[in-house]
Formats: C-alpha cells, structure tokens, sequence
C-alpha cells in the first residue's frame, strides 16, 4: 500500500511529505515514547504516534523513518510542523485513536517489522 492509501484509509490530512504520497509502505509500528522508536523502529517505517513535540521530527530524522502518522488530532505545536517541513518528514493526521488506526491498517494487509 501507498502513503496516499494509508491517508485514504485513515482520513488522514497531510501536514508535510507531500511528495512521499506514492512511496510504498512497506512496514508500521506505533508507539508513543520515543525510546520504543527508537529502538524498534527503523528505515521506510511509517509510525503512528500520539507525541507531538518537536523531540518526534528528530526521533524520525535519527531513525530513517517515512513517516509519521499523528493520531486524535491532537493541536500539533507549530515548531513540530515547521521543523517536519524543514526536513521534508512525511506527517499525517487522523482523528482516529492508535487502537483503531492500527487495526484499520493491519486489516487493510500493513504488517510491522516483527512480521517479515
């Protein structure tokens, strides 16, 4: 599946990476402290996130990731936003909460990395 397609499933609107719509994605993960990204998650992988602080685009920046998927539109701070434009970091956001934007995408045929 594409990122287009990922946004499609989760009505997502595209904050930034607006280039990156074709690429396909080929793992996902979520997570929400940094440290478990960082440790888990690795090059092309899209994650879905509740954290929205500026520590995420450098998190996204260290580990190689796609992308980024905010999730219960939270009021992202605009130096998040900026800094993602900055680096060209695809972000996304959804209204939908982690549990069901996970299980949306898993149905859809998006596995994670502990799935190969």
């Amino acid at each position: 599946m594409t990122v287009r397609d990922v946004a499609k499933l989760l009505e997502a609107e595209v904050l930034s990476g607006e280039d990156k719509l074709d690429i396909e994605v080929k793992h996902g993960g979520a997570a929400d402290m940094m440290s478990d990204i960082l440790a888990l998650c690795g090059p092309n992988q899209l994650v879905l996130t509740g954290y929205i602080h500026p520590q995420v685009i450098r998190t996204a920046l260290v580990t190689e990731l796609l992308g980024l998927v905010f999730v219960r539109c939270k009021n992202i701070p605009p130096e998040t936003i900026k800094m993602a434009r900055q680096h060209n970091i695809l972000m996304l956001q959804t209204r939908l909460f982690m549990f069901s934007s996970c299980g949306i995408l898993y149905a859809a045929g998006l596995r994670g990395v502990d799935e190969r």
